[in-house]
């Protein structure tokens, strides 16, 4: 009786935020280790997750590359459909008994595309391991040099592209405000009157880093990878 040939395992590897030197070891090791690398994208060796990750492991280039393509766009249907062809792309090749190692950028935990179909992975039976790298708003506070949490402040992180509304600053504590590009407008004027210390770092640890330290000095038309800190400056902390 033949053997039933044992699945792969997918690993979703966080590579940090943009400096090849943010990357774990951990991250390296799997890379170094396993032979298909799957890359958000149409074209692998374009995705800033492969751009960072070959720096620290060049022998990446060597390895399997797997398009992953994850349009942009608002439409759920159309979302779901990549979500589900990116599933069982992965599956043709965790089948073959080969581990996939998915390459995200920062952690993957955090607003991850890897999470949706890591759901759909472990319903059809496959196993799943996460490794967390470096998050981007935990880069960009060493960055700015701020801590962002002191004693007893708490820290919410929130997709700023859903909460412009007036209340979305309601809890106190310090904020990260994440995916603000596309609503900068917005997001700049609910913050110019919540009584925050802003600042916020674009494409951070990247050759392209830029650094701001008030609301007035982010520009309209920041890039996508733009990360805000808000401060609460009300609370007594000590």
């Amino acid at each position: 009786m033949e053997e039933k040939r044992q699945k792969g395992i997918a690993y979703g590897v966080g590579v940090g935020p943009g400096d090849p030197e943010y990357m774990t070891l951990k991250a390296c090791r799997l890379i170094r280790e396993n032979d298909v690398m799957a890359v958000p994208g149409k074209v692998p060796q374009d995705a800033v997750a492969y751009k960072i990750a070959v720096q620290a492991v060049p022998e990446l280039a060597e390895k399997e590359l797997v398009a992953i393509d994850m349009p942009m766009v608002k439409d759920g249907e159309l979302i779901r459909k990549s979500h589900a062809e990116a599933a069982k792309l992965i599956e043709s090749y965790l089948d073959e008994g080969k581990n996939v190692v998915y390459l995200t950028l920062g952690d993957s935990t955090i607003y991850c595309t890897f999470s949706y179909i890591q759901h759909i992975l472990e319903a059809d039976g496959y196993d799943v391991e996460l490794v967390s790298g470096i998050p981007s708003f935990c880069a960009a506070a060493a960055r700015l040099g701020v801590s962002l949490t002191e004693w007893k402040e708490s820290l919410h992180v929130m997709p700023a592209l859903h909460n412009t509304h007036d209340g979305a600053l309601e809890w106190p504590g310090n904020y990260v405000l994440m995916k603000s590009a596309s609503k900068m407008p917005e997001v700049k004027k609910m913050l110019a009157s919540s009584g925050y210390e802003v600042m916020a770092a674009e494409n951070c640890s990247m050759e392209t880093e830029k650094l701001y330290r008030s609301v007035e000095e982010i520009p309209d038309d920041a890039g996508y990878f733009t990360l805000i800190i808000a401060k609460d400056k009300k609370e007594d902390n000590r």
